[in-house]
């Protein structure tokens, strides 16, 4: 049976990488630096702001420039949340699906919600979404399984007959930590050097389209704890 899918936001909903890849290079225009390659800002989005800045700027969190260039960043972010955001290819015919089905889906995410919130509205999917749960809301983010339980409270779900899928072993690591399905986006940011076969996640899918068939299968078998 099948009770409910939650989703990462950043990586899995939505492609968001070409937003903060603009900001990376106003930021390093601004400084008289060259642009940064898509590849190292895709491949560290998973990371946050922090990740992002570290490899953008050949930077360390401890460096005395650190907190102005991430605050710069949050700044900006703040202003052009969704200029090139979009949901990646399928996702709009997923959501649809599951709405149709009349299956709750949410949002598990450690992007802040004063990001969080502000995104989903710009693309149209606040209202949708049965839950979303934000880092600032729980003790514990991701990998924690707190996050995911509290999507799954506020649901009125089943954490052991729901689905969670993510781009990122914290994702995976948080769904089998709940007791749930996971999924692996491997269409998402992966961090460089990152083997999602080493995730032990139930599934894989290359795209956004491919989770629709094995939702299907998932909703006329018992779940378990794996």
């Amino acid at each position: 049976m099948l009770d409910s899918v939650l989703f990462d936001l950043d990586g899995t909903l939505l492609d968001t990488a070409d937003d903060f890849l603009a900001i990376i290079h106003s930021m390093r225009q601004d400084r008289g630096l060259p642009e940064s390659p898509l590849h190292l800002i895709r491949s560290t989005v998973s990371d946050g702001s922090a990740g992002m800045l570290c490899a953008a700027f050949s930077i360390t969190p401890e460096h005395p420039d650190f907190a102005g260039l991430r605050d710069d960043f949050l700044e900006r972010y703040q202003r052009q949340l969704a200029v090139h955001t979009r949901p990646f290819p399928g996702v709009p015919e997923l959501l649809d699906w599951l709405d149709a089905e009349g299956l709750p889906w949410g949002v598990v995410t450690n992007k802040m919600s004063c990001f969080s919130i502000p995104l989903l509205e710009a693309v149209g999917l606040s209202k949708r979404c049965a839950s979303l749960v934000c880092p600032d809301q729980v003790t514990h983010g991701k990998p924690h399984p707190e996050p995911l339980l509290k999507a799954c409270a506020e649901m009125g779900v089943d954490p052991a007959r729901s689905v969670f899928v993510g781009d990122h072993l914290r994702d995976i690591q948080a769904g089998q930590a709940a007791g749930m399905r996971t999924v692996a986006a491997l269409y998402g940011y992966l961090p460089a050097g990152d083997d999602p076969q080493h995730w032990n996640a139930s599934y894989s899918i290359e795209n956004a389209a491919a989770l629709r068939p094995w939702l299907e299968q998932q909703r006329t078998k018992e779940f378990c704890h794996v």
